[in-house]
């Protein structure tokens, strides 16, 4: 009772974006946050940092736009149907669409509306060069919208999990930085050590840290025999943004990791892109293999994984320079990849520091596993709600 079916785009304002001239200086690095969907291409529900900013010049002299708290961001060129909502003013780039709810909407339920519709949304863009969102996209998809107050009632259901998600993501990064913190005291700045590199330290390479090097590949996709859902396949788009690699979009079957038994990598590897966006790093919770673009290491018994995903974590731009190669797309393979330098401190330090450590990444690990149980009961819960298959009338939040 009193759902009422629309085109999406009767429900909200759709808002352009743009880019100041980028030859003019006096447009960028001001207070102003400038977003491209590199920004919020992580399924967080708020983006709250960019790569860019402009200054007040800048937004006066472009056809950008100011969205304001709790408008919605969405990627519409390319990549599409990548969305976050904003926490506070920000500013966007033309390959995006601001969205704002219009007046006797809850901006809660229009972002979950829009998200339980992405699947329509993708299929709509679809274009022979390039997938692009337009205003006829939100034409074109039918939602069927309930009473003010039932919307409130739906926003807040789904709110509560995200905002479970968003705590939970806050301690894994406070949990990190300790981890870095203590990583730099005993590794940069040698502060146990009298602020000196102790004398049996050793400068190596990462060969020196690892049993294996392991240069991912992807088995025949003409193979359909070789994908299914026993062991996980990691590829750049699971790296982003996450200390393990704990869910792939991608998995293979068992004759697909007989195909390949060599690229197997067991649990504590680390994951390294190395071709295309190189220099993202994590951990694997368990035993993996990757595509290509990603080099893993094996760490040797006696060497700390954390202290080799915290090493590769601060080489990460390093990394990317190296490779670049003069080209426009990164690209370091394996042997150049294990000569590049890194200090090996003594394993009696090596040990103590995994013993500080280590349940700072258990916990990691076991606060992103809480996640994925949330993320995956709010995207049970999102079409069924949006639906109207729940009954939602009679709840009171």
């Amino acid at each position: 009772m009193g759902w009422k079916k629309c085109a999406l785009i009767d429900a909200i304002e759709l808002i352009g974006g743009g880019t100041p001239k980028t030859s003019v200086k006096e447009y960028w690095d001001g207070e102003i946050p400038w977003l491209s969907v590199k920004d919020f291409n992580n399924d967080n529900r708020y983006v709250y940092t960019t790569e860019k900013h402009i200054s007040e010049i800048g937004l006066k002299n472009s056809t950008t736009k100011l969205l304001q708290k709790d408008d919605i961001i969405i990627s519409a060129r390319g990549t599409v149907g990548e969305m976050a909502m904003i926490p506070f003013p920000m500013t966007f780039n033309q390959s995006c669409y601001g969205i704002r709810a219009k007046d006797g909407y809850d901006k809660s339920f229009i972002y979950y509306l829009i998200k339980a519709s992405i699947g329509k949304l993708k299929v709509i863009s679809h274009g022979s060069v390039f997938d692009t969102i337009t205003r006829d996209t939100f034409t074109n998809i039918e939602v069927s919208i309930p009473t003010l107050a039932e919307q409130k009632i739906i926003g807040k259901i789904l709110s509560a999990i995200d905002d479970k998600i968003e705590i939970n993501q806050h301690i894994n990064d406070n949990l990190l930085a300790q981890a870095q913190t203590i990583f730099k005291s005993w590794f940069v700045d040698f502060e146990p050590f009298d602020y000196k590199q102790p004398n049996d330290w050793l400068q190596g390479t990462v060969d020196d840290l690892a049993t294996e090097i392991v240069c991912g590949k992807t088995p025949s996709t003409k193979k359909k025999e070789y994908y299914g859902n026993t062991i996980p396949f990691i590829t750049i788009p699971d790296m982003h943004g996450k200390v393990y690699a704990l869910n792939t979009e991608r998995s293979l079957s068992i004759l697909g990791v007989e195909s390949q038994p060599k690229k197997m990598l067991p649990k504590n590897s680390i994951a390294v892109s190395c071709i295309g966006t190189a220099g993202l790093v994590t951990l694997i919770p368990f035993p993996s293999q990757t595509n290509q673009q990603i080099n893993s290491i094996i760490p040797r018994d006696e060497i700390s994984p954390f202290y080799v995903y915290l090493t590769m974590q601060t080489m990460s731009e390093t990394i990317n320079k190296l490779g670049q190669g003069g080209s426009t797309i990164a690209n370091l393979n394996k042997t150049q990849f294990g000569k590049i330098a890194v200090l090996i401190p003594s394993i009696e330090v090596m040990h103590q520091f995994d013993n500080v450590v280590a349940p700072f990444f258990s916990m990691i690990l076991e606060t992103q596993q809480e996640n994925q149980k949330l993320a995956d009961l709010r995207d049970t819960l999102l079409p069924k709600l949006m639906s109207g298959e729940i009954d939602i009338s009679d709840i009171q939040l």
